[in-house]
């Protein structure tokens, strides 16, 4: 249009008063609807990942020495312990709690108790001390403890501990496994899409204490060598304000449930074994349905984050072995085109050399979880917040740069988180590796 057309519109719409308001009235509503509906982005302003004392440190000769004392496993399960601990991955400076430092171990319920208060109150401490947040700016609060879920439950504890709002919305997953940290922040990014202008904090534990299995069947004995002591703090924002300081903004969430699968179901299963002695057991098909969950969540993830190309020939692999039915091995897209970070879960070595593999990612890639698995053991939901904290102790986040967090947890589930990062992100006060980072990365023995 030139400036003739414009002055005869201006003419036009003069002398049609109707045409003007009914105009305006449309643009008003649609932009309203489109304000109201349009999703909100929700902001890491930033996270604290708890750091045990030293006294709580376990090195192997101590593990081993405290299991034998303990008498209720024979020299079979001893050795079966043994062999794990040298494979595992872990080092020598992880922390198991309080309670199992004592001969015989101490596992009660209020030895339980402390350790929850210790984890998720350390964390929590050094989140509102670097974010300078008060708790009673908080009104989201979920919390995600599988295997210790206590009356009243661990966010009724926080609640009480930090005097947050009456009106709190608080919610405590229990059972999820070690992916519920994703499934947290999942939860809490519906809500921040509702309550507007406000805070979530997303606290992510386990809890050994009462868990610790005192038995001889092989299968319940792993966890035992891998779970470790660990909580992550994490706080999410919808304000607009907060962009500025914020770290990363959460882009996409991909949960994937293989629940309805008979296997998949009990390959992580909580039970008694012929003693009455309860522990979790793995199952040896563990490795392949996880595998079969990737493969189902990274299907989903794909078409959203992958550059054209690669969907592309994902998506002919796909055709070409459905129409033919021909024994063509499916395309494994290269991920490395999407993401600039990996953040594996640390459930053990086998779990990340199989990512590694099955990815075709480069020992960069996968370094945060080898230190993390090494440093801390396994963590369980929280293990994807110390690599995260790692990759910025390294100085390795930069602006623009997304991160993948991936995580695996019983029922089968296999979950995924995406952030972009929103600046140069360096690495919090306090932070887990404050203290060691300059020793990282160490060589591992094969």
């Amino acid at each position: 249009m030139d400036l003739y057309d414009i002055q005869q519109l201006w003419l036009h719409l003069q002398y049609n008063l109707v045409s003007v308001i009914i105009c305006s009235a449309v643009l008003v509503f649609g932009l309203t609807v489109y304000i109201m509906t349009r999703p909100r982005p929700v902001y890491l302003v930033d996270y604290a990942c708890y750091r045990p004392p030293d006294h709580l440190k376990a090195p192997y000769h101590r593990f081993m020495e405290h299991s034998r004392l303990t008498q209720d496993f024979d020299d079979s399960s001893l050795e079966f312990q043994r062999k794990i601990l040298e494979r595992s991955g872990l080092g020598e400076e992880t922390y198991v709690p309080e309670a199992m430092h004592y001969i015989p171990p101490r596992p009660s319920m209020a030895a339980a108790r402390e350790e929850a208060e210790q984890v998720m109150y350390g964390a929590l401490d050094n989140l509102f001390a670097n974010t300078h947040v008060k708790p009673k700016d908080i009104g989201i609060l979920v919390v995600n403890c599988s295997l210790f879920n206590p009356t009243p439950s661990l966010s009724a504890m926080i609640v009480n501990k930090y005097k947050l709002r009456g009106n709190i919305r608080s919610f405590n997953l229990g059972g999820m496994g070690c992916s519920a940290g994703v499934i947290a922040a999942d939860l809490a990014k519906d809500l921040l899409q509702i309550h507007r202008n406000t805070y979530a904090v997303v606290v992510s534990t386990e809890n050994i204490t009462q868990n610790w299995y005192f038995g001889n069947k092989k299968s319940m004995l792993i966890p035992n060598c891998l779970f470790r002591v660990g909580c992550s703090a994490v706080l999410l924002s919808n304000k607009s304000a907060d962009w500025r300081r914020a770290k990363y903004k959460l882009v996409h969430v991909v949960r994937t449930h293989r629940g309805a699968d008979d296997k998949a179901f009990r390959c992580v299963y909580q039970e008694q074994d012929d003693k009455g002695k309860t522990g979790v057991s793995l199952s040896k098909d563990l490795m392949a349905i996880a595998g079969g969950a990737l493969k189902t969540n990274i299907t989903t993830l794909g078409p959203i984050v992958l550059p054209i190309s690669e969907q592309l020939l994902f998506f002919s692999s796909l055709v070409v072995k459905k129409l033919f039915n021909a024994n063509v091995k499916p395309y494994i897209p290269d991920f490395k085109l999407a993401f600039d970070h990996f953040c594996i879960h640390a459930g053990g070595r086998a779990v990340i050399d199989e990512l590694e593999k099955n990815l075709q990612l480069l020992p960069i890639h996968v370094e945060a979880s080898r230190m993390t698995l090494h440093r801390f053991g396994n963590t369980s939901s929280s293990s994807i917040w110390y690599e995260l904290a790692y990759m910025e102790a390294k100085g390795r986040i930069r602006k623009g740069n997304r991160v993948w967090q991936i995580a695996f947890g019983s029922g089968f589930k296999c979950n995924s988180a995406v952030w972009e990062a929103l600046r140069n992100v360096k690495p919090s006060r306090n932070g887990p590796w404050e203290d060691c980072i300059d020793k990282y990365p160490v060589k591992l023995v094969s």
